[in-house]
């Protein structure tokens, strides 16, 4: 701890513990919006690979794999990555070979990491890999596992995967309850690493990120770089100030984050966002996000439960929407859901059927226009899987037109300098660039540059295209009011 201590003063951080929330990373100086508070590589780390993708285990890539000649299971995109993640894959590929074929193919990514991690603890134990400040098996012990607060089946499965992972180890002396406790710190504390546009490629443990406390008005974010953790500051955070992160999906009404903050972490959020529980403004919020709209299509109003249980009165109009005439729609929502989500993914159908897919959506997505508020976040998930979609089947224009509708959205539930905001924008303007609309298309790139130069830094591959995209479009943009002054 003292090193860790010192590692982190010299980052003007340090850690403090709090009665309510344990380990707690605070600052020593200002930090700046975009400004990295924070990196570490992860101390062990698996791709997300499935029947369908496969990705490199060195760089999580997935163009010109190769698989493993031994396990058969793990695949690296060249000699390089290969030679990296030797140290660790050749024990994790002998243990894997104790496995049949067929079940070898069936270990999770969970059951991969687990593995992964007793080996490099071993191999550092024995100094085949040196131990440093930031890579060190005693950070992972120091966090927190809240096995006394699971139940028996949440118990038993954790068993289970221990003796997994001892069957394939086969290391002298394993504790298989100390196993099933680091499970449980997996559930609490491995992250998803995600690329730049927050799509998930794997999963790591990154202990020293994991002192980093949840807010649901977090002041810092975390992305990644290839495989490095960054904590980027979202806001002015002043000195002394506790650094946060959000864990969850923060789109939606106090009761469901709480919801999902206790069912995977375990913990009830007393964050500032939500103190606010059963006050006036969270009452509005929730019935926003979560609730019916006005029966007046011209009313953007919210509506609460009439008192006399007749239905749901509009708080902007006063008008009473019958319990009846919800209920029938709610049904009718629910049949289309249903047939929607048991229809083939756009993804792995031919152009025809896509089209049948987008339709049935299309048709929910009318359905729960009249049913819930313009800024539901269920209206606003539909819109999302649309324009997913339309963009596999080159629907450019149509595209635009849900990206548009997605925006404001995202500015309601999302801070001002959340990257899923920026990500949008970008997508927006490139649509608009590919459509000829070139003046838009400038003023949402440089509205996607604004907001993720702050979250993904300005010096990244992925930021640097995204400059040269916008540098480009104003060229081009430049080009067309001088041709336009030229023809006039």
């Amino acid at each position: 701890m003292a090193n860790l201590q010192s590692f982190l003063r010299d980052r003007c951080l340090t850690v403090l513990n709090l009665p309510d929330k344990g380990r707690s990373l605070f600052t020593s100086r200002d930090f700046r919006p975009g400004e990295v508070i924070l990196r570490q590589e992860p101390y062990v780390s698996v791709p997300n690979n499935n029947s369908s993708e496969s990705r490199c285990d060195g760089c999580f890539k997935t163009d010109g794999l190769k698989k493993c000649s031994g396990c058969q299971v793990v695949w690296y995109c060249g000699s390089s990555c290969q030679k990296s993640e030797w140290k660790l894959h050749r024990h994790e590929c002998k243990a894997l070979c104790r496995l049949q074929k067929e079940k070898r193919m069936l270990v999770t990514p969970t059951i991969r990491l687990m593995v992964k991690l007793y080996i490099k603890r071993n191999l550092q134990n024995e100094k085949v890999i040196p131990i440093t400040t930031t890579d060190d098996y005693s950070l992972v012990e120091a966090l927190v596992s809240h096995m006394s607060e699971l139940d028996e089946k949440q118990l038993m499965l954790y068993a289970q995967m221990a003796n997994l992972v001892n069957l394939i180890l086969q290391f002298p002396g394993i504790d298989l309850k100390e196993i099933a406790e680091n499970f449980s710190k997996f559930s609490c504390n491995a992250h998803s690493i995600c690329d730049s546009e927050l799509r998930p490629e794997g999963i790591g443990l990154f202990p020293l990120v994991s002192i980093i406390n949840h807010s649901c008005s977090p002041n810092a974010v975390l992305v990644f770089e290839e495989k490095m953790a960054v904590v980027r500051a979202m806001d002015n955070i002043s000195e002394d100030s506790e650094v946060t992160i959000s864990y969850i999906e923060t789109a939606g009404s106090t009761l469901t984050r709480q919801k999902s903050l206790k069912e995977q972490y375990l913990f009830h959020c007393q964050c500032a966002r939500c103190s606010n529980i059963g006050k006036p403004h969270d009452i509005e919020e929730s019935a926003i996000l979560e609730g019916y709209r006005c029966a007046n299509e011209k009313c953007n109003g919210f509506l609460l439960r009439d008192p006399d249980d007749k239905g749901f009165v509009c708080q902007n109009c006063m008008l009473l929407r019958s319990k009846e005439e919800v209920k029938k729609l709610a049904g009718d929502v629910k049949t289309v859901s249903a047939k929607a989500l048991a229809s083939p993914s756009a993804e792995s159908i031919c152009c025809l059927y896509k089209h049948d897919t987008i339709a049935l959506y299309k048709t929910m997505e009318k359905l729960q226009e009249k049913l819930y508020h313009s800024f539901s976040i269920t209206l606003m998930r539909t819109r999302e899987k649309l324009l997913k979609m339309l963009m596999e089947v080159e629907s450019w224009r149509e595209a635009l037109d849900y990206c548009k509708l997605i925006v404001p959205v995202y500015q309601r539930v999302y801070p001002a300098t959340h990257p899923l905001i920026g990500l949008q924008f970008y997508t927006q303007g490139k649509l608009e660039w590919l459509l000829g609309q070139t003046e838009e298309a400038v003023s949402s790139l440089i509205k996607a540059y604004d907001i993720l130069r702050i979250s993904h830094g300005t010096s990244t591959p992925f930021m640097k295209e995204l400059s040269a995209k916008l540098d480009e479009a104003r060229a081009e943009a430049s080009y067309k009011l001088l041709a336009l002054k030229d023809g006039n």
